[in-house]
């Protein structure tokens, strides 16, 4: 039996309490420790949450306190971005700033071990965002210890016809946001790393191709079949119920869902359950009053994250018109409950979808989103059994292809790769 690797795993940002970007880094981060020999590098913010998943301190995890820079930079981000929930581009900028700081307390903690190849790979999964260069890379290539960065993803392009809703959001930094790829540090980085996994399409594309030899595409998010084991109810003949997960603002599109599905409302062909809160609430409410469809729309608000199954599969169908998604990790858990996706092709939601799991329209204006919308759900309607094949292929291929467990085991190949045990490079997506 081939030794499992031993892997010090870089991971600012990782919480199972959380979600997003932490979640993601707890996930995979503790996914690995069923195929690897893991040590976990973390932020201190995190390591109570950490202890009370059963992880034990100094054995599976270390806790890095860089709070001496983290906190003040965390709070200059909150007065420059323009509200909670906005300006993500400003808040990566400025973490942007001060992640090299945690790397120093990761260097000057594991500098040694590393330099004596007590680590067979080094693997750092947060920050996501592709703009944070990495000192570790060169210090580990230097060490002859590879360095696997990512997945990586973000700065997906805003699209020309929504720059009201760039506005909304205070993506001011995102209009010069692709000078990052100047920074000496990014190429130092990507020249350093023995493997870069590009966690979207669009990232993999603004990677240079002099580094294609080491890029690996591989999807961002992942499915925990705990979370997400209820099956979905089965297609009504007569109604078909559909839902849309995600933050009320509008380029998440809660309006042109509402909108795409009037028509099927208000002839009591269609129920449609709104699970999320935030700043367009009360208008999408109004707009429903307005459209006298309120007994066919329900407003569920903010649901805690492991429960919004409860409330989702109820559905069979999760309309989703967001206009900018990097990785589209609803998406990805609404088809791991056997949800029929319908969604805009743009970003992260299209590269999920085949035409045998989930409908997709083109990035296109406002009115021709809710146009091609409208006409999917219409024909959604009318076939139930359609409907039902495209849930339980959904479900077939995430369950297959994108649990953490699965995602593990693709970067065991990745590690073997890197460390001379394969000689292919794995494309596992």
């Amino acid at each position: 039996m081939t030794a499992r690797h031993k892997v010090l795993v870089i991971a600012e940002a990782a919480n199972p309490e959380w979600v997003s970007v932490p979640l993601i880094g707890w996930s995979m981060a503790s996914a690995l420790r069923a195929v690897a020999d893991v040590h976990i590098v973390t932020q201190i913010r995190n390591r109570d949450a950490f202890v009370r998943a059963g992880l034990v301190e100094g054995r599976d995890f270390t806790a890095l306190d860089t709070e001496a820079v983290a906190r003040p930079a965390y709070a200059l981000a909150g007065l420059l971005r323009g509200g909670e929930g906005k300006g993500w581009t400003t808040l990566a900028a400025i973490a942007s700033l001060t992640y090299p700081y945690f790397e120093r307390a990761v260097w000057r903690q594991f500098g040694a071990a590393i330099s004596a190849h007590r680590y067979d790979v080094v693997h750092r999964i947060t920050p996501l965002t592709p703009t944070t260069g990495s000192s570790l890379a060169a210090r580990c290539a230097r060490a002859g210890v590879p360095f696997v960065l990512g997945p990586l993803n973000g700065g997906l392009p805003w699209p020309k016809q929504f720059s009201a809703e760039r506005r909304q959001e205070k993506e001011w930094l995102s209009y010069v946001r692709s000078l990052y790829k100047l920074m000496p540090r990014r190429i130092a980085t990507l020249s350093a790393a023995s493997a870069i996994l590009a966690g979207s399409r669009h990232t993999a594309r603004e990677i240079p191709a002099d580094f294609d030899g080491k890029l690996i595409y591989m999807p961002e998010n992942g499915i925990d079949p705990e979370r997400f084991a209820q099956p979905p109810a089965p297609p009504a003949t007569t109604l078909l119920r559909m839902c849309f997960i995600g933050r009320l603002v509008p380029y998440k599109g809660p309006d042109m869902a509402i909108m795409a599905a009037l028509p099927l409302l208000r002839a009591g062909r269609a129920h449609l359950d709104i699970i999320g809160d935030g700043p367009m609430r009360a208008d999408l409410v109004g707009l429903v009053a307005r459209e006298g469809v309120g007994e066919a729309v329900t407003f569920h608000g903010w649901v805690a994250h492991g429960a919004v199954q409860n409330v989702a599969c109820r559905s069979s169908v999760f309309v989703f018109p967001s206009v900018r998604e990097f990785g589209g990790g609803a998406v990805l858990e609404a088809m791991a409950l056997g949800l029929a996706p319908v969604v805009v092709d743009y970003g992260g939601p299209g590269e999920l979808l085949s035409d045998e799991r989930g409908f997709a329209v083109p990035l296109a204006s406002r009115e021709a989103i809710v146009a091609g919308l409208s006409e999917i759900l219409w024909d959604l309607a009318a076939a139930p059994d359609r409907v039902g094949a495209v849930g339980r292929a959904a479900r077939a291929w995430a369950m297959s292809r994108l649990t953490w467990s699965a995602k593990a085991n693709a970067m065991r190949d990745v590690y073997d790769w890197v460390t001379g045990r394969r000689s292919e490079k794995p494309c596992p997506y």
